[in-house]
């Protein structure tokens, strides 16, 4: 699929960067550099969010995958996986994040950020008292709040891409196990 918004030209050394760390130019930050402003914005919180480190960056990636795959961000969930292979995570449980309700590779911790993921971006959230006590518990108030705005960027994120028509660009290929498919739901997000 072609984005809905042409790309715009990004700046030469940001260019570079950017080939320098991925191989190829995000279409995300293509796209939304139509608006300097913007982009600029969002590339310097993504930049912060990434230096938190109260929450375990697998739980953080898993998460972020687990909203992917709810709102149907195939860029994001790309771009998760590989981002899972250089973290040195565990590609088996990676590679089962669409489909993890039914797969027995998770931890109880990993099960229920995964649920917390999905209850945060079903519409409206479905999050229940139960499960942020259990996962304050586990992860402390500072470790409950990080996960949570870091959700909930994620779901800005594969909202944003979604709408602008942006979809895998390959980088997951990388990764020896393909991603499981998620399976197909009439469930509102």
């Amino acid at each position: 699929m072609t984005p809905r918004i042409p790309k715009a030209e990004l700046p030469a050394e940001m260019k570079k960067a950017l080939l320098a760390q991925f191989g190829s130019l995000p279409e995300p930050v293509e796209v939304v550099f139509n608006n300097p402003a913007v982009a600029t914005s969002n590339l310097e919180f993504s930049a912060k969010a990434a230096q938190w480190n109260t929450v375990d960056e697998g739980l953080k990636t898993f998460a972020h995958m687990t909203v992917a795959a709810q709102v149907g961000c195939s860029w994001c969930l790309d771009i998760n996986y590989f981002a899972a292979l250089n973290q040195n995570l565990d590609l088996n449980k990676a590679s089962q994040v669409p489909n993890w309700r039914d797969s027995e590779a998770f931890t109880p911790l990993e099960r229920e950020v995964m649920e917390y993921a999905e209850a945060m971006t079903t519409t409206p959230p479905t999050v229940t008292d139960e499960l942020s006590a259990s996962l304050l518990k586990q992860l402390g108030p500072a470790g409950l709040v990080e996960l949570t705005v870091f959700i909930g960027f994620a779901n800005l994120s594969t909202r944003v891409n979604t709408a602008h028509g942006i979809t895998s660009q390959g980088y997951s290929e990388a990764c020896q196990l393909p991603l499981v498919k998620r399976p197909q739901t009439t469930d509102a997000v």
